[in-house]
Protein backbone atom coordinates (compact mmCIF):
# COMPACT_ATOMS: atom_id res chain seq x y z
CA UNK A 1 0.00 0.00 0.00
CA UNK A 2 2.96 2.29 0.61
CA UNK A 3 3.82 2.08 -3.10
CA UNK A 4 0.24 2.98 -4.07
CA UNK A 5 0.34 6.01 -1.76
CA UNK A 6 3.65 7.15 -3.30
CA UNK A 7 2.21 6.76 -6.80
CA UNK A 8 -0.90 8.76 -5.88
CA UNK A 9 1.24 11.43 -4.20
CA UNK A 10 3.40 11.68 -7.33
CA UNK A 11 0.37 11.89 -9.59
CA UNK A 12 -1.32 14.54 -7.47
CA UNK A 13 1.95 16.45 -7.23
CA UNK A 14 2.15 16.48 -11.03
CA UNK A 15 -1.51 17.57 -11.31
CA UNK A 16 -0.86 20.43 -8.90
CA UNK A 17 2.33 21.44 -10.68
CA UNK A 18 0.50 21.65 -14.00
CA UNK A 19 -2.40 23.46 -12.32
CA UNK A 20 -0.06 26.05 -10.89
CA UNK A 21 0.39 27.41 -14.43
CA UNK A 22 -2.55 29.70 -13.69
CA UNK A 23 -0.02 31.88 -11.87
CA UNK A 24 1.67 32.65 -15.17
CA UNK A 25 -1.00 32.40 -17.88
CA UNK A 26 -3.40 35.26 -18.57
CA UNK A 27 -7.00 34.53 -17.62
CA UNK A 28 -8.22 34.90 -21.20
CA UNK A 29 -5.68 32.36 -22.47
CA UNK A 30 -6.72 29.86 -19.81
CA UNK A 31 -10.41 30.32 -20.62
CA UNK A 32 -9.62 29.55 -24.26
CA UNK A 33 -8.24 26.12 -23.29
CA UNK A 34 -11.68 24.54 -23.25
CA UNK A 35 -14.87 23.91 -21.35
CA UNK A 36 -13.13 22.69 -18.20
CA UNK A 37 -11.29 26.02 -17.83
CA UNK A 38 -14.25 28.40 -18.10
CA UNK A 39 -14.37 28.88 -14.32
CA UNK A 40 -11.39 31.24 -14.48
CA UNK A 41 -13.61 33.99 -15.88
CA UNK A 42 -15.25 34.33 -12.45
CA UNK A 43 -11.98 34.99 -10.63
CA UNK A 44 -9.64 37.96 -10.73
CA UNK A 45 -5.95 37.70 -11.58
CA UNK A 46 -4.97 37.92 -7.91
CA UNK A 47 -7.23 35.05 -6.92
CA UNK A 48 -5.90 32.92 -9.77
CA UNK A 49 -2.32 33.64 -8.69
CA UNK A 50 -3.21 32.67 -5.11
CA UNK A 51 -4.82 29.39 -6.24
CA UNK A 52 -1.79 28.69 -8.43
CA UNK A 53 0.56 29.38 -5.52
CA UNK A 54 -1.40 27.00 -3.29
CA UNK A 55 -1.15 24.32 -5.98
CA UNK A 56 2.59 24.92 -6.40
CA UNK A 57 3.13 24.59 -2.65
CA UNK A 58 0.96 21.45 -2.62
CA UNK A 59 3.06 19.90 -5.39
CA UNK A 60 6.11 20.29 -3.17
CA UNK A 61 4.31 19.41 0.06
CA UNK A 62 3.12 16.04 -1.19
CA UNK A 63 6.62 14.79 -1.96
CA UNK A 64 9.48 16.78 -0.42
CA UNK A 65 8.78 16.38 3.32
CA UNK A 66 8.83 12.58 3.03
CA UNK A 67 11.75 12.39 0.61
CA UNK A 68 13.90 14.75 2.68
CA UNK A 69 12.60 13.29 5.97
CA UNK A 70 11.91 16.77 7.27
CA UNK A 71 8.50 16.96 8.97
CA UNK A 72 6.93 14.15 6.92
CA UNK A 73 3.63 14.76 8.72
CA UNK A 74 3.24 17.63 6.23
CA UNK A 75 2.38 15.10 3.49
CA UNK A 76 -1.07 14.18 4.90
CA UNK A 77 -1.58 17.77 6.05
CA UNK A 78 -0.97 18.92 2.47
CA UNK A 79 -3.34 16.24 1.17
CA UNK A 80 -5.97 17.52 3.63
CA UNK A 81 -5.53 21.02 2.22
CA UNK A 82 -5.99 19.62 -1.29
CA UNK A 83 -9.21 17.93 -0.18
CA UNK A 84 -10.48 21.38 0.79
CA UNK A 85 -9.26 22.85 -2.51
CA UNK A 86 -11.09 20.21 -4.53
CA UNK A 87 -14.26 20.58 -2.46
CA UNK A 88 -14.08 24.26 -3.40
CA UNK A 89 -13.53 23.34 -7.06
CA UNK A 90 -16.56 21.04 -6.97
CA UNK A 91 -18.63 23.79 -5.40
CA UNK A 92 -17.67 26.24 -8.16
CA UNK A 93 -18.44 23.69 -10.88
CA UNK A 94 -21.83 22.85 -9.36
CA UNK A 95 -22.74 26.53 -9.00
CA UNK A 96 -21.81 27.09 -12.65
CA UNK A 97 -23.77 24.04 -13.79
CA UNK A 98 -20.66 22.37 -15.23
CA UNK A 99 -21.70 18.82 -14.46
CA UNK A 100 -20.00 17.47 -17.59
CA UNK A 101 -16.56 18.57 -16.38
CA UNK A 102 -16.91 17.56 -12.75
CA UNK A 103 -15.51 14.03 -13.07
CA UNK A 104 -11.85 15.06 -12.89
CA UNK A 105 -12.35 17.00 -9.67
CA UNK A 106 -14.22 14.09 -8.10
CA UNK A 107 -11.38 11.72 -9.01
CA UNK A 108 -8.74 14.10 -7.64
CA UNK A 109 -10.79 14.53 -4.47
CA UNK A 110 -10.95 10.76 -4.03
CA UNK A 111 -7.20 10.39 -4.57
CA UNK A 112 -6.48 13.09 -1.99
CA UNK A 113 -8.84 11.44 0.49
CA UNK A 114 -6.95 8.17 -0.09
CA UNK A 115 -3.68 9.97 0.70
CA UNK A 116 -5.11 11.52 3.86
CA UNK A 117 -6.42 8.17 5.06
CA UNK A 118 -3.26 6.27 4.16
CA UNK A 119 -0.69 8.71 5.50
CA UNK A 120 -2.55 9.57 8.71
CA UNK A 121 -3.54 5.91 9.14
CA UNK A 122 -1.98 2.58 8.22
CA UNK A 123 1.05 3.88 6.30
CA UNK A 124 1.87 6.94 8.39
CA UNK A 125 5.44 8.19 8.35
CA UNK A 126 6.80 7.47 11.81
CA UNK A 127 9.86 8.88 13.46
Amino acid sequence: MDLALWIVAGLMSFVCLVGSAKMFLPRERMAALGASAQWVTEFGPGALKAIGAVELLAAAGLILPAVLDVAPVLVPVTATGLVLLFVGALTVRLKRGERATIAGDVIYLGLCLFLVWGRFGPEAFTA
